[in-house]
């Protein structure tokens, strides 16, 4: 998945406005435009597209985590300058509050049954024996099974609907 298209999941998700997105970069000491907003949200075939880097959609991602959950004490962490999907994966669970069963729920919404075990080697430290790379699919079933819990009323419908009962 590129980070233009994370960026896009997650604003539709949230149902977030251009005014929102810039107070997000800003949480994490970033000032973006409206202008560089709406170049990263367009389709990619676009020719105004541009691209978000890394960096970018890390500050992002520290910024809703700033948003959702406060900001920390002391000084404010470093964006990567490289970002795995393990760390979107990661970051995404951090602003949202998430333990291990929601997760599993979340990605059972979209079709994908996983174990705890399982989901917890999307986590560990990347020299960790039992570390697992999180593909693209699976983080795509994550931001998908997201927005079956965070905007019910999208036109996507949950793979087990007994699941979204369940999350509320």
């Amino acid at each position: 998945m590129n980070n233009n298209d994370i960026l896009r999941r997650i604003r539709y998700t949230f149902d977030f406005n251009d005014l929102k997105m810039i107070s997000i970069f800003g949480q994490a000491d970033l000032q973006v435009t409206r202008a560089q907003i709406s170049d990263w949200l367009k389709k990619d075939d676009d020719p105004a597209c541009q691209k978000c880097s890394d960096t970018q959609l890390a500050v992002f991602l520290n910024g809703l985590i700033n948003d959702k959950r406060g900001k920390r004490e002391g000084p404010p962490p470093e964006p990567e300058k490289t970002l795995s999907n393990n760390a979107i994966f990661m970051k995404l669970k951090i602003a949202l509050n998430l333990k291990a069963d929601d997760v599993v729920k979340i990605l059972a919404m979209s079709g994908v049954k996983i174990s705890k075990h399982e989901l917890s080697a999307f986590f560990r430290r990347a020299d960790h024996k039992h570390y697992r790379e999180c593909k693209n699919q699976m983080l795509r079933n994550f931001l998908k099974g997201l927005q079956f819990k965070y905007r019910p009323g999208s036109n996507l419908q949950p793979e087990d609907p007994w699941n979204l009962a369940s999350l509320k």
